[in-house]
């Protein structure tokens, strides 16, 4: 079975063939939001991780943790991320630890 990230990677190759003009669109404005502004990329980062969680995307877990290693976090910083992640969200968000566990894993 593919893993997240390949699976986001053939989206973006698909919809470039069949939806050029949106995906530039929504690359351009991921790029803007992304970037260092009044608040650096890395807490973005944060926040996006803990969204993936809360929101329950399994693909959107393996971007962000993985991002969030890049950008220097530590394993235990991600996890503690995590944790407010799943006191704004439950038991569902709990679930999720484990696919954050499995991104720490693959890309360590």
């Amino acid at each position: 079975m593919k893993n997240e990230e390949q699976k986001f990677n053939d989206l973006f190759i698909y919809l470039k063939k069949n939806n050029l003009e949106h995906i530039n669109a929504f690359q351009n404005f991921m790029q803007i939001v992304e970037n260092d502004g009044k608040v650096s990329s890395k807490v973005k980062e944060a926040v996006a991780l803990g969204i993936a969680i809360k929101s329950q995307c399994k693909g959107c877990i393996f971007i962000h943790t993985k991002n969030a290693l890049n950008k220097g976090y530590t394993k235990e910083e991600i996890l503690e991320i995590a944790w407010v992640a799943v006191l704004m969200g439950g038991g569902p968000s709990f679930v999720y630890l484990s696919y954050v566990k499995e991104a720490l894993e693959e890309y360590k």
